[in-house]
């Protein structure tokens, strides 16, 4: 691919993930989605290939490679299936980032070298069944007793929180020990340690084979220097770590975009109608070009945006309007895709009906289109 900020290095990574999620993810795609299951083999395999902790240094099994290497890597398991590239993106983005960023080195050592390896995957507990959009409003505390914290509350809609590789989450909490006081800190909870309650939650829509769970903390224990960073900075850890998460999210709507776009355009070169192909007609072909164009935009204003967090710029409103737009054009091409294939795109045997469904959530997930809008009004 040619482009200013795309290197050789780039290239052949993309061709590495290319190859690795067609040979490896697309044979299991849909059936993983019809049975609604979590795959233990695929994520291994993620973690084996290197594609977890990436940007991480050698040192934690990392590769030391840049954000757009990392972007480029989401976008294309999300060209084959959403819910793997979710797997990948939340456990990279929101598992093991705050481990490495604000972590101390103990906690650094024990944790990430079996986080990148594939061995296990690690969750981020920030939604609760009376907070999303409203961070603030979050109700899980944290008391210190003793030389260690006891937890109690909920965590709802937690990815790679309930398999059995999950080996723990980070989670947001009130550690205030004075009533009607709000104190956030950040704390890890590992799973051998802690005991708590995990349940898998079926029945979605979408990312149907991503693991997504509900997390109970009842007089949890968890020890004192579990603390993540400093006591009282969880909020802004938490935030920091949505702004760079928003990326990985622009990138899944990007791949499933491109994935729906080259489907729709394979099918309209081949599919006759009026006694020639659908490529053929102007109706057809004004919304491929459409498409294209939609791509093209999204993909130079992301990794327009993970330039500017290489080189140390800031990024967060760029993240912001590459989550909102990359989720818009998601739904629109998925949708005109649908429209290409017909009666034949409304059927669970063909992939555009899974990415149809996929979309949905990339206007929800990791700051809404509302959120985002708000968060972009703030900075003009």
């Amino acid at each position: 691919m040619h482009h200013p900020l795309i290197n050789k290095q780039h290239n052949d990574l993309r061709e590495q993930v290319r190859i690795f999620a067609e040979k490896e993810i697309k044979p299991l795609a849909q059936g993983l989605d019809e049975r609604s299951e979590f795959s233990v083999k695929l994520t291994n395999a993620m973690g084996k290939t290197g594609l977890f902790g990436m940007n991480l240094p050698v040192e934690f099994g990392g590769r030391n490679l840049d954000t757009l290497s990392y972007i480029i890597a989401v976008e294309e398991l999300a060209r084959v299936d959403s819910s793997q590239a979710a797997t990948m993106a939340a456990h990279n983005s929101l598992g093991i980032t705050p481990i490495y960023k604000y972590g101390n080195s103990e906690q650094q050592k024990r944790l990430l070298p079996s986080l990148t390896s594939g061995e296990g995957v690690w969750a981020f507990g920030l939604t609760e069944p009376n907070a999303g959009s409203d961070a603030r409003a979050i109700e899980t505390t944290a008391l210190l007793k003793t030389n260690q914290w006891v937890v109690n509350g909920q965590k709802i809609f937690i990815t790679n929180s309930a398999s059995e590789l999950s080996k723990g989450v980070t989670l947001l909490a009130n550690t205030s020990d004075k009533e009607g006081q709000k104190e956030f800190s950040a704390i890890i909870v590992e799973r051998e340690v802690s005991e708590y309650k995990a349940e898998p939650i079926h029945n979605k829509m979408v990312w149907r084979a991503a693991d997504t769970g509900l997390l109970t903390f009842n007089n949890t224990i968890v020890p004192e220097q579990n603390l993540l960073g400093e006591r009282g900075r969880g909020m802004h850890y938490m935030l920091e770590t949505l702004d760079s998460g928003r990326l990985s999210i622009a990138a899944v709507g990007l791949g499933l975009a491109q994935g729906a776009f080259e489907m729709a355009n394979a099918y309209a070169k081949k599919r006759h109608q009026f006694g020639k192909s659908l490529s053929k007609i102007h109706a057809i072909s004004d919304k491929l070009a459409e498409m294209d164009i939609k791509l093209e935009l999204a993909r130079n204003y992301l990794y327009y945006s993970c330039w500017l967090k290489d080189n140390n710029l800031s990024f967060k409103k760029q993240a912001a309007i590459s989550k909102l737009y990359t989720s818009e054009i998601a739904k629109q091409i998925a949708d005109e895709a649908v429209q290409i294939f017909g009666g034949y795109g409304l059927f669970k045997n063909n992939d555009i009906e899974r990415f149809y469904r996929d979309q949905r959530i990339l206007g929800i997930g990791e700051g809404t289109t509302e959120i985002l809008k708000l968060v972009i009004a703030r900075s003009i």
